[in-house]
């Protein structure tokens, strides 16, 4: 098997590790339009990973490079996730992204009956949240004769949190302050509405040293789940976990206009107080402390008329010995995973269609073991 992996960032560095080191991939493409950012990641990798410079923007580059592979893995901006699916299509590949925007991934499954007929499969939004959560949430349902509820929870963390925020940014910071700012879609007493984000604050708890930690509503982490359980549960949401406190002090800087896209004067340039907050985070906070990533998917409902639940639980620490962030592992290593799954035939759909609607759970959390991911499942 030969994969190629666009983007060469923290995810498309794991994803890149994570294949080459897989059994039966034979060589892994990692492009990006920096070639010095993709040969340094390549060296680093060490092994079947060869670098190549590419700019998504010229199309034809794109089809002509997805050509020379069987599958294709998208690690970089949502915002070419549209485009990377067409060129995948048109030259009759795999392709899995790591999603981030559902929007974008509602133009995506367009594509579907034309994925068909190119006889390949497309899948949006195989991270973390979107992405394994809601594997967990669709997969474990099938458990259960009638559902109740389905609630996701999930968050990335320092292991030695500083204040005042006790958070250090493991994934882009646009991507964290949009999360933070959009609507969130739950289903509250059966019906599908809009919630908004850093709100409904609640209190988890996760053996120690974590302890007591909050959740609170985002946007993007249930991906198609509202739209797959319409009418068939009374409760389904996606939270995002953090250190106790974080919640407040975060939302009353969005309160002030810190995040704010109207245009503002700074010296004779225009700017927004959302560019300027963007880039007062990345200077201000931790970004390469050893980290976690905490995950609870818990699923209610009747089997053989008895009410039981169904948990998941993951806690991931940072790898010491190959120096990966447990962010980047548990986002992109599922979509390694999930693109070897199509190649080999574990997954045999075609189309657009995103992971909870056709990745099988019992496979992905024993793939994930044997990288010592670990995800522990009760029923009670």
């Amino acid at each position: 098997m030969k994969a190629l992996v666009i983007g060469a960032g923290m995810m498309g560095s794991a994803l890149a590790y994570d294949l080459a080191h897989s059994d039966g991939v034979k060589k892994v493409v990692l492009a990006d339009i920096d070639f010095d950012r993709a040969k340094n990641s390549a060296d680093s990798i060490g092994i079947n990973v060869e670098p190549k410079k590419l700019d998504v923007n010229y199309y034809d580059d794109v089809v002509s490079m997805m050509e020379q592979v069987e599958v294709v893995c998208g690690a970089t901006s949502y915002n070419h996730n549209l485009l990377l699916t067409k060129a995948a299509v048109e030259s009759r590949k795999h392709f899995c992204d790591l999603g981030g925007n559902m929007d974008v991934v509602y133009k995506q499954m367009e594509f579907d009956e034309k994925a068909k007929a190119a006889d390949v499969l497309i899948v949006p939004n195989c991270g973390l949240a979107p992405g394994l959560a809601a594997i967990l949430g669709a997969g474990g349902a099938k458990h259960f004769d009638v559902v109740d509820e389905i609630h996701l929870r999930v968050g990335g963390l320092p292991q030695h949190p500083i204040p005042l925020l006790n958070y250090q940014i493991v994934f882009s910071v646009e991507g964290l302050i949009n999360e933070y700012l959009e609507p969130a879609e739950v289903i509250r007493k059966g019906k599908t509405q809009k919630v908004k984000s850093m709100y409904e604050l609640e209190e988890l708890e996760f053996p120690p040293p974590f302890g007591k930690v909050e959740a609170f509503n985002t946007s993007g982490g249930v991906s198609t789940l509202p739209k797959m359980f319409r009418g068939r549960v009374k409760e389904l949401d996606y939270k995002t976990i953090r250190y106790k406190g974080h919640c407040e002090k975060f939302k009353t800087l969005l309160d002030l206009g810190f995040a704010s896209s109207e245009p503002i004067m700074v010296g004779k340039s225009v700017r927004t107080a959302r560019e300027i907050f963007q880039e007062l985070f990345r200077k201000k906070l931790p970004t390469n402390g050893p980290d976690v990533t905490l995950m609870r998917v818990w699923i209610r409902g009747t089997k053989n008329k008895v009410q039981r639940t169904l948990s998941y639980e993951m806690i991931d620490y940072f790898d010491e010995k190959t120096k990966i962030s447990s962010m980047m592992r548990t986002t992109s290593f599922p979509s390694s995973v999930i693109a070897q799954m199509i190649v080999n035939g574990t997954i045999k759909e075609r189309g657009v269609l995103p992971p909870e609607q056709c990745v099988p759970v019992e496979p992905l959390i024993s793939e994930l073991k044997k990288r010592n991911i670990n995800i522990s499942e009760t029923l009670a």
